[in-house]
């Protein structure tokens, strides 16, 4: 009876905002936050920004640890072999569910390595394309694309990223043949596009828009359902005389599976007034980015559905990656 009692008492805990000693005193020492991309890419800009509001909101540094290569999957491997205690976390892509069904051979499991603490940031791609290529609009480029058919190439963060997906979705529904060059994270894609090496990208628009403000890109399209207030100038691809086309972008926060539910939940919730705080939104915005929150639970469902819808983009575009 004596034992029933405790433990139901130890259940109760969290809900009355009481933790065990562990997760009390967590963090005791600085976070790391794996980002699975370059410098200067849009989920390194929005890791940054996260981890300097969470370093506030634990009392602790949260340090952002850059480990690009292989697609998003470096980071995600490092990050899945990290032991469980609350002092690695991984920011998650649409990649990573990407990924699930695209590679025949991982070494981690996005669903069974990680437990999911929160989504942070939804957002959109943006078209851009050197200032130098003829093309000032999306119809321009479709036409220009057909002119020269395999000539135009198009840059992407990596074989198989949400940035080649989107390219490959752009090329089945306007019928064009443009060649895809693969680079090593959106940062040296951007710059090969920016140098006039590459003609045009889909770019996570929180790394696009510095660039979109200087003139040294110029963007054609946006590709979510509505336009976005970080640029409402730019048409969607839809508006642009592509009917069905919408792609969006997320980043998450993840640990390794075996974290401490109560380190978790801690997480959640401090993630979930990073992003309420104020400023936060405006902060965002100019990144182009969105900021939002979820539960566990939520996360856990929402890249389950990921995974699916782009498992179906991979299979009928025939893209395979070893």
């Amino acid at each position: 009876m004596l034992r029933t009692t405790i433990r139901t008492l130890l259940l109760l805990l969290p809900l009355a905002g009481i933790l065990p000693a562990g997760a009390q005193s967590y963090p005791t020492k600085p976070v790391r936050l794996i980002a699975p991309s370059s410098p200067g890419s849009g989920v390194d800009i929005v890791a940054r920004i996260v981890a300097q509001k969470l370093s506030e909101s634990l009392g602790q540094q949260v340090v952002v640890d850059n480990r690009a290569g292989a697609g998003a999957n470096l980071g995600a491997e490092i990050a899945a072999k990290a032991a469980p205690d609350g002092y690695t976390l991984f920011m998650g892509t649409p990649a990573h569910a990407i990924n699930a069904g695209l590679y025949r051979r991982l070494n981690y499991d996005i669903v069974k390595d990680f437990a999911p603490i929160s989504l942070v940031t939804t957002g959109q791609y943006v078209l851009v394309a050197n200032p130098s290529l003829p093309a000032k609009n999306v119809k321009d480029l479709i036409a220009l694309a057909k002119a020269k058919p395999g000539q135009l190439n198009y840059a992407s963060a990596g074989s198989g990223n949400a940035t080649h997906l989107a390219g490959e979705l752009f090329k089945s529904l306007t019928k064009v043949n443009v060649v895809h060059v693969p680079y090593k994270g959106s940062g040296p894609a951007l710059t090969d596009v920016i140098a006039g090496q590459v003609q045009f990208m889909f770019s996570n628009l929180t790394a696009a828009l510095p660039h979109m403000k200087t003139g040294r890109l110029r963007a054609l399209a946006v590709t979510g359902p509505q336009r976005t207030p970080a640029a409402p100038d730019i048409p969607t691809l839809i508006e642009s005389g592509v009917p069905g086309y919408t792609v969006t972008s997320w980043f998450g926060v993840l640990a390794p599976t075996g974290t401490a539910k109560e380190i978790v939940n801690r997480l959640n919730a401090e993630l979930a007034k990073v992003m309420r705080a104020p400023g936060m939104k405006e902060r965002l915005a100019g990144e182009g980015a969105d900021p939002t929150s979820s539960s566990p639970a939520e996360f856990t469902a929402f890249i389950k559905t990921e995974i699916e819808k782009w498992r179906k983009v991979v299979k009928d575009a025939g893209i395979t990656v070893e």
